[in-house]
């Protein structure tokens, strides 16, 4: 009873909605140069009249030299268009944001501690090389794949981890209250968005009573959450019921663009022994318990078994952060093996700190060695040319290509960006289809019976480009006719895109999505 009281008090807690919002976003900071560059024209053409023509000129050297800049820097294709009409149009607004965010201001100290985390790190977890031997010679290109994303941190394939598919939110919610029931030593939370409510509360509970037993509780949530759904103080609250808690990356005005280089990881690690990854966050929406856009359409796994390892490293990793002297050994246990468990099993994470696309690449990777299908469940579709051309290409050689989008979307303008691929990718023979009940929050990908990712990773530039993230790749492992016959039963509840109702859709929304689709890199 005493327990249940203060996680009341900490639910009744206020919440900071972010009023300030604006301040602290990228659309605030682009007003703020856009002003600038307002008063700078109109200062320049009151004081330099006469010198006009001169100035003009000047304007025309200077964004043809950034245009060569553009041309020959490595950024996206798609994303040198956008950055080519912006600074077109607005040449110092342009190009003060684009220096802005190649630069990395605001971030150049993050970007150095994730890197110093993931270097120390790189080889903290033993490669099994009988696992690889095993994949070498079998043309599925599991191997090869680990090759490339241990170029970029630490990602084990390992056997003999049993993995849970579930297809709702409220079914992962239910396994994740019976697991930390059992917790010992630690629990691990690492969250994009944490809100106050029932799922936050049942969980809370949990934990303030495991916190009094001793065992370790570490809370992490992104820092967008103390804009929108949690106190800017509740980590002081967390820590006073026995919850180590922190914000990653802490929002500040104009520096930090709330779009960028957040944490959009979801991840709970259970005494080492078991992980849940996946697209669910603790908020009530995820599980039905709030309706917003219909009904919310979710999965997660739960891997228990020598690859929840990788995930106690990414949190880890994360956690600390400009840390001096980071603990990683009394957390790294060894989990039991579960002999009757088939198939393999590769957690991976992606930073937007490097150069590398982790996400896209493994997207791309099942999509170039499919032979028969690959259905796709994500929440949006925000594509760069390299995605599109690849979903395109399967399609035409002959793969089922079938995704699920949201058939009720929960931001317009993302939602009416999609549509503008529907044309293209119908004509290559992609088959999109709406889900009709309401919103699909899923990431997930199925291969030929044989592959499959869950995790966090959208199809859209903030989860490619922007965003920490991460998943688990899949092969051969038990669960997956789960995770195809959950597609199969899902299609049944949508609506099919035809040549016809790609013709039918408003005025408004193709309006919107065209001319948002120049800044889709933005978005």
């Amino acid at each position: 009873m005493e327990n249940e009281e203060r996680v009341v008090r900490l639910l009744e807690k206020p919440v900071k909605k972010g009023l300030l919002r604006l301040v602290f976003s990228r659309i605030g900071l682009i007003a703020l140069l856009f002003i600038i560059q307002l008063a700078i024209m109109v200062t320049a053409y009151g004081f330099f009249r006469e010198q006009l023509p001169i100035l003009t000129v000047l304007q025309t050297i200077f964004t043809i030299c950034m245009i060569i800049y553009l041309f020959n820097c490595s950024m996206d294709s798609s994303a040198k268009l956008t950055w080519m009409f912006i600074i077109a149009i607005v040449p110092l607004v342009g190009t003060a944001f684009l220096l802005f965010t190649q630069s990395n201001f605001g971030h150049r100290m993050e970007k150095k501690m994730v890197d110093d985390q993931i270097n120390k790190t790189k080889n903290i977890l033993d490669q099994p090389e009988n696992v690889s031997k095993e994949l070498e010679h079998d043309g599925s290109g599991t191997d090869d794949l680990c090759r490339y994303l241990n170029r970029t941190g630490c990602f084990p394939l390992y056997d003999h981890t049993a993995v849970t598919y579930y297809s709702q939110g409220e079914d992962k919610f239910e396994a994740m209250l019976r697991e930390l029931e059992k917790a010992e030593k630690f629990i691990f939370l690492e969250y994009f968005i944490v809100e106050e409510g029932y799922m936050w509360g049942r969980i809370l509970d949990v934990l303030t009573r495991k916190a009094k037993e001793g065992v370790e509780i570490r809370v992490m949530y992104d820092g967008m959450c103390e804009m929108a759904t949690l106190p800017t103080d509740y980590w002081k609250l967390l820590e006073k019921e026995g919850i180590k808690a922190k914000a990653f990356s802490p929002i500040k005005p104009f520096i930090s663009s709330h779009y960028n280089y957040r944490d959009h990881r979801k991840i709970l690690v259970i005494d080492g022994k078991v992980a849940f990854n996946g697209g669910v966050n603790l908020a009530d929406e995820y599980i039905n318990r709030r309706e917003r856009f219909g009904h919310w359409k979710d999965t997660a796994i739960l891997l228990r078994g020598p690859a929840v390892k990788s995930f106690t490293l990414m949190f880890l990793q994360m956690w600390y952060v400009g840390a001096e002297n980071p603990d990683y050994e009394s957390f790294l246990v060894e989990a039991e093996p579960v002999p009757e468990a088939k198939g393999y099993v590769m957690p991976y994470c992606d930073s937007p700190l490097d150069k590398e696309k982790v996400g896209e690449t493994v997207y791309m990777d099942i999509l170039n060695r499919a032979t028969d299908y690959v259905h796709i469940m994500s929440p949006y579709l925000i594509l760069d040319g390299e995605l599109e051309t690849a979903l395109c290409f399967a399609a035409k050689r002959g793969v089922d290509v079938k995704l699920i989008l949201p058939g009720i979307p929960d931001k317009k303008v993302p939602y009416d960006l999609a549509k503008t691929h529907y044309t293209h990718l119908t004509e290559a023979g992609v088959k999109i289809y709406e889900y009709t009940p309401g919103f699909v929050h899923a990431k997930v990908f199925v291969s030929d019976g044989i592959k499959a990712t869950v995790g966090t990773i959208n199809l859209d530039y903030r989860s490619l480009y922007h965003h920490f993230e991460c998943a688990t790749y899949l092969y051969k492992t038990d669960c997956l006719p789960e995770i195809e016959a959950d597609f199969q039963n899902t299609l049944e509840k949508c609506r099919a895109v035809t040549p016809e109702t790609i013709k039918a859709e408003k005025f408004s929304t193709k309006f919107v999505g065209q001319t948002a689709k120049f800044l889709s890199p933005l978005m």
